[in-house]
């Protein structure tokens, strides 16, 4: 693990190299491609995108001069994950660390996770979350730090934050506090089975003062008891979903409630078991979670569930995010292009910024993600990002 020191030092370098590369704000770019996936479920080729500024204002193929040559490429638009932990890191030992270090550690690793995890295509992430999301969102959007778009929780609401009056007092000092969104967990984790842990009451309660003082709510729901209050509630979204029945996937896609199962969790506690404080038979049962997960999204999808893209990236995960693309269709059998999507324009209507981003059209913010090879055919091409734009701004580019 990079010393705190390094980190330092690379922060600062990744913000000087980014710089550097930035278009003057405001000036006209014109970037040529070869295929274009919109992120609406179309695909074109041997066009120009038009970028002005930090919006994209046209799709010309005529034109002209040509700023940055990205033929051969595939280009979409930048990828969103909807659940992260952006705080989350390996500490000198290669254990997990989610908490309990200095304020100035935790901002500095933060910011580390933002740019790698940018640097893999993300132009958006929703972290669910810790206090010092804040500090880091904020730094981004004032352009003091590179990293993608951050939406954060700040903090994760339980059973034990009180009856349902605390409950709205909690939701309503989050927001006061600068989220922007709620997170809650309507039930245990897959370790411990998944069961309802929050009342039907909390969790009303809860969801429905974000909803009251305009806030999203996303609900940590492993069971299918949990996950149903929350839907019943009027919840946005739900997060893991292991255990749904059909029932519930139906009263979802009636109700227009999002869902975002995730695999590469699973797999990198698998991958990285040693950095983390699991027992075999917790170790055991998330390898046993891998085939429901699969199971829950193949049902999802052909019940016209609402499918977003989340990875719940802990310790280890952070710049390898795309590797979900890779699970979901090779393991759980989705069209490369479904896929696409739900990490562009579903995932950016769940957000509330499905005007702004996730589409590649006039009228957009210009986040874009070029990658060798076309990932329609070969899902692995996400793997080799070559060139990231956030907002007019270039933060990658292996074409120079």
């Amino acid at each position: 693990m990079r010393p705190l020191v390094f980190i330092c030092a690379f922060v600062a370098l990744a913000a000087a190299l980014a710089a550097a590369s930035l278009p003057a704000q405001g000036t006209r770019t014109v970037i040529a491609v070869t295929t274009l996936i919109d992120g609406r479920g179309q695909s074109s080729r041997d066009t120009r995108i038009v970028v002005q500024g930090s919006k994209i204002v046209a799709i010309d193929p005529n034109a002209a001069p040509i700023d940055y040559d990205l033929r051969g490429l595939t280009v979409t638009p930048g990828w969103i994950d909807t659940h992260i932990h952006l705080n989350w890191h390996f500490d000198a030992n290669h254990k997990s660390l989610s908490g309990n270090e200095k304020p100035e550690d935790a901002a500095l690793y933060s910011a580390e996770d933002a740019w790698v995890t940018l640097q893999d295509g993300f132009t958006t992430v929703q972290s669910l979350g810790a206090f010092i999301d804040k500090a880091v969102r904020d730094r981004i959007d004032q352009g003091l730090l590179p990293g993608p778009r951050i939406l954060t929780s700040l903090r994760q609401i339980t059973d034990l934050s009180g009856d349902a009056d605390a409950l709205r007092a909690l939701v309503r000092q989050t927001k006061a506090d600068g989220a922007d969104v709620i997170k809650l967990f309507a039930t245990s984790g897959l370790g411990a089975g998944g069961n309802q842990t929050m009342s039907n009451d909390q969790i009303q309660a809860t969801c429905g003062e974000a909803r009251a003082v305009g806030l999203r709510s996303v609900v940590h729901a492993i069971g299918d008891a949990g996950a149903r209050a929350a839907v019943m509630a009027g919840c946005t979204s739900i997060e893991h979903g292991t255990f749904l029945t059909d029932e519930t996937l139906d009263l979802m896609a009636a109700r227009g409630t999002y869902f975002d199962p995730n695999l590469l969790v699973l797999h990198n506690y698998l991958d990285n078991r040693g950095g983390f404080s699991f027992s075999t038979e917790t170790l055991a049962t998330i390898e046993k979670g891998i085939a429901p997960t699969i199971d829950v999204l193949r049902r999802a999808r052909a019940r016209h569930v609402k499918i977003i893209f989340g990875t719940d990236a802990v310790a280890g995960a952070h710049g390898r995010n795309a590797e979900e693309f890779v699970y979901r269709v090779r393991d759980a059998h989705e069209a490369p292009m479904d896929a696409l999507m739900s990490a562009t324009s579903v995932s950016a209507e769940s957000l509330g910024l499905g005007r702004q981003i996730g589409t590649i059209a006039p009228g957009f913010d210009a986040d874009l993600v070029a990658v060798d090879g076309n990932p329609l055919t070969d899902i692995t091409a996400v793997r080799r990002v070559v060139f990231v734009m956030k907002g007019g701004r270039i933060y990658r580019n292996g074409r120079n």
